[in-house]
Formats: structure tokens, C-alpha cells, sequence
């Protein structure tokens, strides 16, 4: 009954917050907004480590991962988050609180599939910019720029994963993405009446894919997993429409008008991981995983000084499990994971590689006595920088997420 009432409480929220911004981050100004993490509370505690395969818990980063389940698994999480923006005048706080995913997976003996929703991007900003100028008659007037953004993009998946041998799995996954960002921007000078807006909509979709593969050897008495994922380059068709119009609405002046605007096509750079980690599955685990993915397209009609390079990422972690099938000792059953991470993330802005670095940790708590937990993790980082006139995220992220796992689809031997 907890259980159940415990999932469906947690579903409403998740599908609350899916429809909220799901950033107050400035550098989701570019392009289609900050990508999210696409892995587990679990995998997000280990700094992101995502070379896992696991018979009760879901790994979303390596779809090979699902041969590895013994149940049927239905996962959702959800993040709080908060964040102190900074430059070198000014101090600026946001909290924001968004779904992580919905996701179920169920095993078919050799092969698992999974299917689930997860938002990929996303864009929540507010800029504001002032400054004084001096027009021919010498008379100083203030000119104000404000900039605002909401949306991203989220995707629907499908995928499986198939052992071959029994140390090697392959798995693919293919996910539809789908989405909507709106920007505006508003322009107005202390010596006119009327400020003017401009309003761009981008309504995206297209598909991705993901391949993985997960090898397990043994060195010793410990276990020796390696992993590796590809997702080859893609594109997200952009409908665009634009409209601009006075504020007050004037239709003396021109009132709103649409504007005709090309729609376009989004680059998703190709992305290749790989790592390797060592240990004793059900007692402890080390690893670390390397990320590299190429430039994008990505801009914005608004910004003149960005650009982008190959992005890289690599992330350490692990978990420690006292004793798992302890029955006195509740504390001896917890798993306690933790981890870092370093992400340079592609953008380039004033000439400044905008990295995001983060330490991490988390707990994985048993429910009752079955196989599903209750998993929290905790993440701290900073984004950005003050220098060359930028901004500095430092943030704090709170998430939590239900595993419920239980054995579906078997036959009564008696009626």
C-alpha cells in the first residue's frame, strides 16, 4: 500500500513538472537550451557513470545494460535544483524543481527492453541588459534589451538490449524528439513611447539513436566491466514563426505583425563514450567513463560572440554496499555511491570554453523487504565564469527517484 501510494505521488509531481521550466540557467540562451543529463539518480550520484549493467536498476546511458535485468523495473525520478548566478556586480538566486524521467523495463530471458519519457533540453532564461547613449543633439537616453526564454525539447524512447555470450551484451535504443521554444525580446529607449517586441517560436522534432556495448571479465576474484556507447550525428527539424508588435499594443504604428522566417534544421552532434571500472558487483565498484562529442550548430539570431567546439566529459565514481542481504542491520543494506565529474560543454562565449564541473553523492535505499529502493542523490557544481564579463553558476541539485521492481509475466502453477 506505501508502495503504491508512494509511486503515485510521485508520478503526479513528475508530470507537474515536466511542464515547468526546467533551467534558470543563462546558458540556456543558446541554441535549444542546456542539455539534461539522459542517465539514473543512480548513475547522476556516481559522477555520472553510466557502464553499469544491473539485474534491478535501469541504465539509461548504455542500452546493453538491459540484458542484465531480473525484473520488471519502473523507474521516475525528479530533481530540485537551485542556483546562485554571479558576476563580478551582482548576485542573483533561482529554483526550479523538473522531472527527470518515466521509465519501464521488464526482462524477455536473454533480451530486456525498455521504454520511457525524458526531457533532453531545456531553456529557462531572463537577461536583461541597460546602458546610456548619446544621440547627435547630445542628448543622453537610456536604451534597455530584455530577453526571455521557455521550452526544450523532450524525448519519447523504445530499446533493448541482447547477450550474446554471457560476457557480452549490444543493445540500441531509438527515441522521437519533440518540442517548443519560445524566445522574446523587448527593446525600448527612455524617449519613446513605445517599446517593441519580438516574438520567435520554434516548434522542433526528429529521431536519435544509441548503440552500447558492455563487456564483463574477471581479474582475480573482482569483476572487469567495460562499455562503450555511439550516437551518430542527427538532425531536429525547426518550424520557425516570428511576430513583432508595440508595447502598448498600437495599431496606429503597425500593431503585430508576423514576419516570415525560413525554418531550419538543428545539428545533434555525434557522441562516443567509453570506460571501465573494477570491483565486487554486489559489495563495491570504481569506475570511470569518457565522453567525447563533436561541434554543433547551434546559435542564436541575438548573440554574436559564441561559437562551438567538440565537447569532452569525464566522469568518475562508484558505490560501496556493507552487506545487501543483511537482516539486522538496515544501514549495512544501503548502498552509498559518489563521484565527480568535469564537462567542458562546447560553448565558447567571449572566447571563454564554458565547463561545468561537480562533485556528487547519493544514497540507495531498500524498500520493505523487496527489491525496490528508494534512491537520493546529491549534486554540487558550477557552471560558467565571471571573467570576460560572463556568469558563474554555482548550484546544488536534490534528486530523488523510485525503483520499483517486481517479477511480471509468471505462470500460476496452481488456479
Amino acid at each position: 500500500m506505501i508502495k503504491k501510494f508512494l509511486l503515485s505521488s510521485f508520478i503526479l509531481l513528475s508530470l507537474h513538472s515536466f511542464a515547468q521550466e526546467g533551467t534558470a540557467s543563462p546558458y540556456s540562451y543558446y541554441g535549444i537550451g542546456v542539455v539534461k543529463f539522459q542517465g539514473t539518480v543512480e548513475n547522476k550520484s556516481m559522477g555520472g557513470l553510466g557502464i553499469l549493467p544491473d539485474s534491478i536498476h535501469i541504465n539509461l546511458q548504455n542500452p546493453a545494460s538491459l540484458s542484465a535485468l531480473k525484473l520488471t523495473t519502473f523507474g521516475v525520478a525528479g530533481t530540485y535544483n537551485t542556483v546562485k548566478l554571479k558576476n563580478e556586480t551582482a548576485t542573483e538566486k533561482a529554483r526550479r524543481t523538473t522531472l527527470d524521467y518515466l521509465v519501464m523495463a521488464f526482462p524477455a530471458g536473454k533480451l530486456g527492453l525498455s521504454l520511457g519519457l525524458m526531457p533532453y533540453s531545456a531553456v529557462g532564461y531572463k537577461i536583461k541588459k541597460e546602458k546610456n547613449i548619446t544621440l547627435p543633439s547630445s542628448e543622453i537616453v537610456s536604451e534597455t534589451s530584455a530577453y526571455n526564454g521557455s521550452g526544450g525539447v523532450n524525448k519519447v524512447f523504445v530499446g533493448a538490449g541482447y547477450k550474446i555470450t554471457p560476457k557480452l551484451s549490444v543493445g540500441a535504443d531509438l527515441g522521437y524528439n519533440f518540442g517548443k521554444i519560445e524566445t522574446n525580446s523587448v527593446y525600448s529607449r527612455s524617449n519613446i513611447q513605445f517599446a517593441t517586441i519580438e516574438v520567435n517560436t520554434s516548434t522542433l522534432n526528429g529521431v536519435n539513436f544509441n548503440g552500447g556495448a558492455i563487456y564483463k571479465s574477471k581479474l582475480k576474484k573482482y569483476d572487469l566491466i567495460s562499455s562503450a556507447t555511439f550516437s551518430p550525428s542527427t538532425n531536429l527539424k525547426s518550424k520557425n514563426t516570428r511576430t513583432t508588435s508595440t508595447i502598448p499594443y498600437n495599431p496606429v504604428i503597425g500593431g503585430s505583425q508576423e514576419v516570415p522566417v525560413a525554418d531550419s534544421n538543428i545539428k545533434i552532434p555525434a557522441k562516443f563514450a567509453f570506460g571501465a571500472g573494477l570491483g565486487e558487483i554486489k559489495k563495491w565498484f570504481v569506475g570511470f567513463e569518457s565522453t567525447f562529442q563533436g561541434s554543433s550548430n547551434f546559435g542564436n539570431i541575438y548573440a554574436s560572440n559564441v561559437s562551438f567546439e567538440n565537447a569532452t566529459k569525464i566522469a568518475l565514481g562508484g558505490y560501496y554496499t556493507p552487506n545487501y542481504n543483511s537482516f539486522s542491520n538496515y544501514l549495512n543494506k544501503i548502498t552509498y555511491r559518489a563521484g565527480f565529474r568535469h564537462e567542458n560543454t562546447g560553448l565558447v562565449i567571449n572566447n571563454k570554453s564554458i565547463n561545468d564541473t561537480a562533485l556528487t553523492l547519493g544514497l540507495g535505499m531498500p524498500v520493505g523487504g523487496s527489491f525496490s529502493n528508494i534512491n537520493v542523490g546529491l549534486e554540487y557544481g558550477k557552471r560558467g565564469t565571471t571573467n570576460a564579463g560572463l556568469i558563474q553558476e554555482n548550484y546544488m541539485n536534490i534528486s530523488i527517484g523510485l525503483s520499483f521492481n517486481d517479477r511480471w509475466f509468471v505462470k500460476r502453477k496452481y488456479d
